[in-house]
This record gives structure tokens, C-alpha cells and sequence, in this order.
């Protein structure tokens, strides 16, 4: 199997080695660049190549932002995880980057285990949702004669395949599919599973996620749970309605960049979700609800 490449941009030459030394232990495949001028010309020659890109904030020629800025804009790029390293523990110079597409912050100095479980993070959400947009672009079908519909599932990897067919009904399912998953998971795995966002951070560090779901799915008293899934069609929009039979949670706490979770492992899914794949994303109820929205005319 092939190593998952990382884009390390640093201009410090020893902190630059420190992190290919620890991604190549890590068994990750390091390439480096020394500045955001440098590192764009790593792109161009090896596009597609890359699971994240840890930048560094500041560097001469071309700095962190700028880099992060011109990697958003630019399609073949844009879906690239960046983690943001910086000196800096400005909420202001965070939310900066967040905003800007930062998917995960590290402050200098860390500790090794840290940038790891970070990349980890990084590198496996990139590679399960590039999938998922590989699916959504090529898959076939009769989804443009949908109008409306409604699904009822159990399971992540149910959730997924129903993200990967319903996002078609839209004109840009490679965009909608990785928030449609990202919904669809947190209504089986907070909603109906019960894991809190401690919990997940716990288990992200374990290495033991996966394993916690399948053990919550099998007990008794989430065996009838289902997660219902609508979704209506018009001329001009694509509404879909995520229903979970969870007790709710604080929903306003995440659908925004919040820099005090940027150092976690996860907790960005929902603001991203509302930022990069739906033109309107609202929660309703006891927060058990969310209707996520596409413009623009359907096929």
C-alpha cells in the first residue's frame, strides 16, 4: 500500500527536518518546501499527490495565509486538509486561519505524538471523503429524476452510500457529498450512538472509533434506532431534512470556526460542512434536526 504524502512548508531548515524525520517514522511520505512560493511549485508538479499540508504561518516571499489562500481558490487543491502550525496563540490570527480553510492548528513548539495524531486526523478524513467526491462524480443513475424521497438507516457506512447517491441530485455532487457524510455520520454516531465530543476525543487518541461504534450500534437499546433522511427536490434547490433520535446537543457551539477546538482532533465537520458544501445549513428542534440547502438549477 502506498505511503500518504504530506506537504511540509517551513522555513526553519531544522524544524523542517524535525517534521520529515517524524512523519517518515510516522510511515507518511515527507516532501518539504521552504517557503509558500516553493510549496506552490510542489503542487504544480505533483497534483493529486497529497493527503494534508502542515504550513507554517509565517515565512518570507510568500507567507502562511497567502499559501492557504491560493490553495482554497484553486480546485485541485482546495479539498487538501492544511494544518496550520504558528507561535501564536492569537484567537484573533486562529479564527483567521480557520476561516480562510485551516482545517487543524498545531502551536510551536509541539510534541511529536501531537503532530501525528493531528496528521493522522488529517489524512484520514482527506482520504475517505476524496473517495467519497470520486464516487459522487463518476457514479450514474436516474437521481436527476428524483423529487423527493425519504430514507431511513442505521449505520455510518449506510449514511455514507445514501451521501454518495443523493448528493447527484444536485449540480455539483463532488462539493455536497463530503457534508452530506459529515451530517449524516454525526446523527448516527452523537445522535443515536450517544458518543459526546469528549468521548470521540478520547477515542481519536485510542485509535479506538470505529471499534466504539460498532460496539454501540450491537447494544440492545440502539438496535430499532434510525436516523431519517429526506429529501425534496425543486427546480432551483436541493432541500435535504437529517432527523436523528438523539437528545440534541448545542449546535450553535459548532457552526462556526470556535478557535478554543482548533487544536483538537476533530470538531470542525459542521462549520465546514455549512462553509464548503451547502449554501445554507440550519438546525431546528431540540438540535436533533438539521436541514442542509443547494441553489442553483438542477438538472
Amino acid at each position: 500500500m502506498p505511503k500518504s504524502a504530506v506537504l511540509v512548508v517551513e522555513d526553519d531548515p531544522y524544524i523542517r527536518k524535525g517534521l520529515a524525520s517524524s512523519l517518515t517514522k510516522a510511515g507518511y511520505e515527507p516532501y518539504v518546501a521552504e517557503d509558500g512560493v516553493a510549496a506552490w511549485e510542489v503542487l504544480e508538479a505533483h497534483p493529486g499527490h497529497f493527503s494534508a499540508i502542515l504550513l507554517d504561518r509565517g515565512m518570507p516571499r510568500m507567507d502562511g495565509m497567502t499559501l492557504l489562500r491560493q490553495i482554497k481558490d484553486e480546485d485541485r487543491y482546495k479539498h487538501i486538509p492544511v494544518i496550520m502550525q504558528t507561535a501564536s496563540d492569537s484567537k484573533e490570527e486562529i479564527l483567521e486561519g480557520l476561516e480562510a480553510g485551516a482545517y487543524y492548528y498545531l502551536t510551536k513548539p509541539f510534541a511529536g505524538p501531537t503532530l501525528i495524531a493531528i496528521v493522522r486526523s488529517a489524512v484520514a478524513d482527506h482520504e475517505e471523503y476524496d473517495g467519497l467526491r470520486r464516487e459522487a462524480g463518476e457514479m450514474l443513475g436516474s437521481f436527476s429524476l428524483l423529487q423527493e424521497g425519504v430514507y431511513r438507516f442505521r449505520s455510518i457506512e449506510e449514511g455514507r452510500v445514501l451521501a454518495t447517491l443523493l448528493a447527484r441530485c444536485t449540480n455539483d455532487p463532488e462539493r455536497v457529498v463530503t457534508g452530506l457524510a459529515e451530517l449524516l455520520t454525526n446523527a448516527v454516531e452523537h445522535g443515536n450512538l450517544g458518543i459526546t465530543y469528549d468521548d470521540k476525543s478520547r477515542l481519536m487518541e485510542s485509535q479506538s472509533w470505529a471499534q466504539e461504534v460498532e460496539r454501540r450500534l450491537s447494544l440492545p437499546e440502539n438496535s430499532r434506532k434510525r436516523v431519517r433522511f429526506e429529501i425534496a427536490r425543486e427546480t432551483d434547490v436541493v432541500v435535504y431534512r437529517i432527523e436523528d433520535e438523539g437528545p440534541g446537543f448545542d449546535w450553535k457551539c459548532y457552526i462556526t470556526f470556535n478557535p478554543d477546538r482548533a487544536f483538537d482532533t476533530h470538531g470542525r465537520g459542521i462549520a465546514m460542512s455549512k462553509r464548503m458544501s451547502f449554501d445554507r445549513l440550519e438546525y431546528s428542534g431540540r438540535g436533533n434536526v438539521v436541514t442542509a440547502m443547494v441553489q442553483g438549477e438542477t438538472d
